[in-house]
């Protein structure tokens, strides 16, 4: 993840954590369309291969990612309004401090944002 986000900062990248049991087996980087450093949106195509791909591997979603080049590890209400995956995790990688990213986790159900625990491996 932080490889991906780091080679498109200072745009705000994004992708997909497959895993089992709580545990992460794959990641998926996938293109943000709209090539901006405030706002990201997967490109389709290719979302829609990875869930193929990780459902295919008999993996489940396990979070969805994306950074925030100059705004800190917590959703934004963009974040909060577009979270359209109750069960997978959001993750938000902060570039802020390039030298030292900031990862955070968090469950958003129904407009409610609850941190969650994240160990990144």
């Amino acid at each position: 993840m932080l490889e991906h986000v780091r080679a498109h900062y200072p745009e705000e990248a994004c992708g997909l954590v497959a895993g089992r049991d709580g545990r992460a087996t794959a990641v998926y980087p996938i293109d943000n369309i709209h090539h901006s450093p405030v706002l990201y949106e997967m490109d389709p195509l290719q979302q829609i291969r990875a869930m193929i791909d990780l459902e295919a591997a008999g993996d489940d979603l396990l979070a969805i990612f994306h950074s925030h080049p100059a705004g800190p590890a917590r959703p934004s209400s963009t974040d909060v309004a577009q979270a359209h995956y109750p069960d997978a995790l959001q993750v938000i990688i902060s570039l802020a401090d390039l030298a030292q990213p900031s990862v955070r986790a968090f469950t958003i159900v129904d407009g409610q944002v609850t941190e969650v625990e994240w160990l990144a491996g």
